[in-house]
């Protein structure tokens, strides 16, 4: 093999044993005179075992997500300002309203407002008469 040219018996031996003894790929490279790539190409196609990565990984576990606190809002909680989609049956003491800040001029947030107005998927009727953006209004 044209890639082996560098690699005789006694340079596999000690590849073989640094391997063993845990050196980084980078460090058997410098001790043997050839690249670090070469030295792991080498040690795959010789089915050396495998290491773990010499990077030194901190486990850093996630910390849990913050439930959000859910407020409950009754009607007297309710403005202007606050989405009042209905949630659960009125007839619960857990009965409440969504309250999130509603889209201006409507009375929810944008959640409830693509359940609430749902279009009819049909284009509505075009009336050939009545100028489109498109067409200036003619003045006769």
């Amino acid at each position: 093999m044209a890639g082996d040219i560098g690699w005789n018996d006694e340079k596999i031996g000690r590849l073989k044993k640094l391997w063993s003894e845990g050196l980084t790929t980078g460090e058997i490279g410098k001790r043997l005179g050839v690249s670090k790539n070469a030295v792991v190409g080498k040690a795959h196609r010789l089915g050396l075992k495998g290491r773990p990565s010499p990077i030194k990984r901190q486990d850093v576990k996630a910390p849990p997500p913050k439930k959000a606190e859910t407020r409950i809002f009754t009607l007297v909680d309710l403005s202007s300002q606050t989405c009042r989609w209905p949630i659960g049956d009125p007839k619960h003491e857990d009965f409440r309203f969504c309250g999130k800040p509603v889209i201006a001029g409507k009375p929810y947030c944008g959640e409830h407002c693509a359940t609430a107005y749902v279009g009819s998927g049909k284009s509505a009727p075009r009336n050939n008469n009545t100028p489109t953006t498109e067409e200036p209004a003619s003045s006769t």
